[in-house]
């Protein structure tokens, strides 16, 4: 399947580079050019245990590359995973401002359906705003889609591999359907994917 993944930190670093290592192809996309050139050069940006094997592996492969381009990195991926920080704002609630942005420049981008998944910590409700915030611009197919991640520090890499459940917010059965085609490979022990309400899974 091809994947974007936009935003480079941890989450969408260590999701990047464990979801290329069962066979998709994934475009990471970050507006830091710099991290973005250090990364496709093979320089990895996060110290987490088992990663840089992955990652040099996946990159030297061809399934993992990395863009400061939005519209290049989604134009052909099934799925956009949105791993952007929610930083606290004044009151102490998530600042959703760089999830939104995106969600803003995507309504202006895709052409056709996609699945758009909140992989960032994200407040209930926070998908109702990124529909709303890709439809105003894009009147075609989409899902959104909350897939809440359970990373460790340490063992992040064995987390995602090999995840105790996976759990996934969706509201309609093609996107349940989508989703459960690419953890499939990540459940093959018997763990669950638990399918849920968006708003549950928030």
């Amino acid at each position: 399947m091809k994947i974007a993944v936009v935003g480079t930190g941890y989450v969408g670093l260590v999701s990047g580079t464990c979801f290329a290592e069962t066979g998709n192809y994934v475009t990471c996309v970050d507006i830091d050019a710099r991290k973005v050139e250090m990364l496709s050069n093979g320089q990895i940006t996060i110290y987490e245990p088992g990663l840089e094997k992955l990652f040099t592996k996946n990159l030297h492969e061809g399934r993992l590359k990395f863009t400061t381009d939005l519209a290049e990195g989604v134009k052909d991926a099934q799925v956009i995973f949105l791993a952007l920080p929610t930083p606290p704002g004044e009151d102490g609630s998530a600042d959703l401002k760089y999830v939104l942005g995106v969600a803003n420049d995507l309504g202006k981008i895709i052409t056709d359906y996609k699945v758009v998944v909140d992989k960032s910590t994200v407040p209930v409700g926070t998908a109702d705003k990124v529909h709303a915030a890709i439809a105003a611009n894009y009147k075609g197919e989409f899902d959104v889609v909350s897939n809440p991640e359970f990373l460790r520090e340490g063992v992040a890499v064995d987390d995602f591999m090999k995840p105790d459940r996976v759990v996934i917010g969706a509201a309609s059965e093609r996107a349940k359907k989508v989703m459960g085609e690419l953890y499939a490979p990540y459940v093959r022990q018997g763990n669950p994917i638990i399918y849920m309400d968006i708003r549950s899974a928030e």
